[in-house]
């Protein structure tokens, strides 16, 4: 890096600054401390008199840490101020970021082909269905129980005005996982696709090698759905699946009253030409220069629209560029590493904690506390502690249980109020 900045030293890289401002010591921070370990710490120092919360919210929404380069990067005037990739002359820095993005994408999913984003990972999942219904010729969907019930609220939308059938499989009442014999059952021959998530909204990691053989043995493809990105760093994508759709507010995306989001869709290199959005594809121009252009834009926009595989009209490109700063800083390893504190920090949460499913899950879990959820959150509250979810709104079955979430910025003491609340 200095040879490429034409410096010999690091001294000679801020050699601009006057003499007067620089550094000559080594800053009083606490050592050994990861970088949100230290902006913690000058958190604490900064707002002492402020209202902190720690949270344990989880549901489709997940609070991980920013890397201070995910800011720096995407707030550079190269891309607020770039123009549409449109015009490719103009706009290189977005259609490489968008690129980058891509093929990162494609590595996390296992997939061979991935689209510039979708508006967030509902709307990423019923274009995926539609997408599948395109291919098949059929028009029938089974959506598991355990899907996100807002992402299947979603879906039903979609559905209703594209004459598309929806149905439901259900889950095992004591792993949290698909029902098998119940798949079984309702995936036939007029099935487009079977939508699986995993970790589903239980927060257990489903069994999709197995649910691909029941969709593929009737013909329909595997839709795989996920709502925490960060699951990808330590899972092992499944071979059996065909879509791969999904929400990526974990990459780099703090929660913010519901949005903005980001989705995505990846894919086999077969189904390219029912790719819903944008594609940014590498060639090179006419003096033999690396480049990258539009490669396929089959929207509305573009091409007639009984031909367009959707109405979606752009992608989410800052939201992506964030991601893929998130992803470049990360890396391979600091991803499963990342993956691996969240396995961790939600094992020490759930310890001496009534498990309501036996099922293998990733950073959130259902729990059944000896008291009212809405009580055991008020408490919590009081201490300035968001608590989990109640899932009676949604699963009429699971009166009681709340969904919990553990991740790497929940620190011991307050997982060890939680626990303490729970078991009251």
């Amino acid at each position: 890096m200095l040879e490429a900045c034409g410096a010999n030293s690091l001294e000679d890289l801020f050699r601009h600054l006057p003499t007067e401002i620089r550094l000559k010591k080594p800053l009083k921070l606490p050592p050994n401390k990861s970088e949100y370990e230290i902006l913690h710490y000058f958190n604490q120092l900064g707002a002492q008199n402020a209202n902190r919360y720690a949270s344990f919210l989880g549901a489709g929404v997940y609070y991980h840490y920013q890397p201070a380069l995910v800011d720096a990067i995407a707030s550079r005037a190269e891309f607020l101020t770039s123009y549409t990739p449109y015009q490719a002359e103009i706009s290189q820095g977005t259609l490489t970021s968008v690129f980058e993005f891509q093929t990162m994408i494609c590595q996390l999913t296992g997939m061979e082909v991935a689209n510039a984003s979708m508006y967030d990972g509902s709307t990423a999942m019923a274009e995926a269905a539609m997408m599948a219904v395109r291919i098949t010729g059929r028009d029938s969907i089974v959506v598991a129980h355990a899907v996100h019930p807002e992402y299947r609220e979603v879906l039903r939308t979609y559905a209703k005005t594209q004459g598309i059938t929806v149905r439901e499989s259900a889950y095992d009442d004591s792993s949290g996982r698909l029902n098998l014999d119940d798949l079984r059952e309702k995936v036939d021959s007029a099935t487009a696709a079977l939508i699986v998530q995993s970790p589903n909204f239980f927060g257990v990691v489903e069994t999709l090698n197995e649910a691909g053989h029941v969709a593929h043995a009737q013909g329909a493809l595997l839709i795989h759905v996920f709502t925490e990105a960060v699951s990808l760093g330590i899972l092992k994508p499944s071979p059996e699946t065909d879509i791969v759709a999904g929400e990526l507010q974990s990459f780099a995306t703090p929660p913010n009253y519901g949005g903005p989001f980001a989705g995505v869709i990846a894919t086999r290199e077969r189904f390219i030409r029912q790719l819903p959005g944008r594609l940014v594809g590498q060639t090179v121009d006419r003096h033999g220069r690396r480049a990258f252009c539009l490669t396929l834009a089959s929207r509305e926009q573009h091409i007639r629209r009984e031909k367009a595989t959707s109405n979606i009209c752009t992608n989410q490109a800052l939201l992506a560029l964030m991601a893929t700063v998130f992803m470049t800083v990360y890396g391979r390893r600091g991803l499963r590493e990342l993956a691996e504190q969240n396995l961790a920090k939600s094992r020490y949460l759930a310890r001496s904690t009534a498990i309501r499913f036996t099922g293998p899950f990733f950073n959130e879990f259902v729990t059944v506390p000896r008291r009212k959820p809405e009580i055991v959150n008020q408490e919590l509250l009081e201490k300035k502690i968001i608590g989990g979810l109640p899932l009676d709104r949604w699963y009429p079955e699971l009166e009681g249980c709340m969904l919990l979430c553990a991740t790497e910025m929940n620190r011991r003491e307050d997982m060890d109020l939680v626990v303490e609340a729970l078991n009251q």
